[in-house]
């Protein structure tokens, strides 16, 4: 999964990316996420990780191919259909699952590591939820590996949804994720070249955080 573009998204979100991964090729394309590709050295093979609203399965096949034990979700049915045809035209292993993010269970203590890339979809209520459980799914010392866009993507229009408010901030960061250690948090500019769906000049800020022992 990944971001959106208009409001109606919001309100049948399994229905839009159902559409929108319907379409022909990958809409976000088959390499990982820059930010999690320089950043996978974070964890050993045999770890286990879990990839937040995987969409595609880009990351989470990418990951498996890493050694890593990977468990992926998306509320997209087409979408985990594409990722469970991916991994296994690639060769690897990846427990896939379709949930909805809105009521997900999330376990305690059970990851190594957890990857979320541009999941903006959520409104600040949903997106203080998310963080929340993906902070109580860590086991002492996982990390966090995340990344999306900063308000100053709103004049880019490269990706992402129209909402300043879904937009990540250095403080909001640092404020969600206060009880874990912030290793990394970089707010930058760059050229993406994901697929169709995230391509230009983006305005971008990444996280790494570990929760602690």
């Amino acid at each position: 999964m990944s971001d959106s573009a208009s409001p109606s998204a919001f309100e049948d979100p399994a229905g839009t990316w159902n559409r929108r991964f319907s379409e022909t090729g990958y809409l976000f394309g088959t390499e990982p996420n820059a930010w999690l590709h320089d950043h996978a050295f974070l964890w050993e093979a045999g770890e286990r990780v879990l990839s937040v609203a995987d969409g595609e399965g880009r990351n989470s096949v990418w990951l498996a191919q890493q050694g890593l034990t990977v468990d992926a979700f998306d509320i997209s049915e087409v979408g985990v259909r594409k990722a469970r045809d991916f991994a296994r035209i690639t060769g690897v292993k990846v427990n896939f699952a379709v949930a909805d993010i809105a009521t997900l269970q999330w376990p305690r203590g059970l990851y190594d590591g957890v990857i979320a890339i541009f999941i903006q979809f959520a409104d600040p209520q949903l997106r203080a939820r998310i963080f929340r459980g993906m902070v109580d799914c860590l086991k002492p010392g996982g990390r966090v590996v995340l990344q999306g866009y900063t308000p100053k993507q709103l004049e880019y229009r490269t990706g992402g949804p129209p909402f300043e408010s879904h937009m990540y901030t250095p403080e909001l960061l640092r404020e969600a994720f206060s009880g874990l250690e912030i290793l990394e948090l970089k707010e930058y500019e760059l050229d993406l070249a994901e697929g169709t769906g995230h391509k230009g000049r983006s305005a971008v800020i990444g996280m790494i955080a570990r929760k602690p022992m």
